[in-house]
């Protein structure tokens, strides 16, 4: 969840200030198993998780920070570099999780692109390679971090309406929750009906520090919307709602 009582700001620094208007209240509760009798009334299976953390870089860790405004007010100061850090934090973190799901043809694309890019001195002519994640994933929950975050990754990752439309709806209907969006999300697609045996759903997130964390997850068996109980559940025929 995000707790916006503890970070709310009362000062007049705008850099502070803007926390004030991005974050909502959330909360998600999720049961975890490593036993095998409980397989069988599991909804998912948890393949994949990694962790960027870029803390040793003074950008990173300097560019989501709680401190005292001239005034001594605590408030989270919110950096210009944010979005460039993001963007570093993002690329580290699919290129290590590419090579745990993406098809050799995409992983070796990509690979020879890297080496004509840095080995061979060709970046001018060769622009990087972005691997088709289509291709490893039916389902994606992107952090709803604000429209122009899912704009950005909706652009880098060559995604849809459709592949896009549980993180919108999220941002649209709760705001910026924090690690619960994610949750959202995926409550969203079940609701939807969208889920069936065998998905494979790909929750990517960020937060300060600045980290990066993905987490895969398989589905082991069709998800009835019938008999789900979520945030979506009784709304969910008046989604997706035009944001624009």
């Amino acid at each position: 969840m995000e707790n916006i009582t503890l970070i709310w700001y009362f000062g007049n620094n705008r850099s502070m200030l803007v926390s004030n208007c991005l974050f909502r209240m959330g909360g998600a509760a999720i049961l975890l198993s490593n036993k095998s009798r409980d397989r069988r009334r599991a909804k998912y299976q948890l393949v994949h998780t990694v962790r960027t953390h870029k803390g040793a870089d003074d950008k990173s860790y300097g560019c989501v920070f709680q401190e005292d405004d001239d005034t001594k007010r605590i408030g989270v100061l919110l950096s210009k570099d944010l979005m460039a850090v993001a963007g570093e934090a993002l690329k580290t973190n699919i290129t290590t999780l590419g090579l745990l799901v993406l098809p050799m043809s995409e992983q070796l694309l990509f690979f020879a692109t890297l080496v004509a890019r840095k080995i061979f001195k060709m970046k001018m002519k060769i622009k990087p390679y972005i691997p088709d994640f289509k291709l490893a994933f039916e389902h994606f929950c992107i952090h709803a971090g604000g429209r122009a975050v899912l704009d950005e990754l909706e652009k880098n990752l060559d995604l849809s309406d459709w592949h896009m439309e549980p993180s919108r709806m999220t941002l649209y209907r709760f705001g910026n929750t924090s690690s619960s969006s994610l949750w959202y999300e995926l409550a969203y697609t079940e609701a939807k009906g969208r889920i069936k045996k065998g998905d494979r759903t790909w929750q990517i997130a960020f937060g300060s520090g600045f980290k990066c964390n993905s987490a895969v997850w398989k589905a082991l068996k069709t998800i009835n919307p019938a008999k789900e109980k979520n945030p979506w559940i009784d709304e969910i025929h008046e989604f997706p709602f035009s944001c624009a």
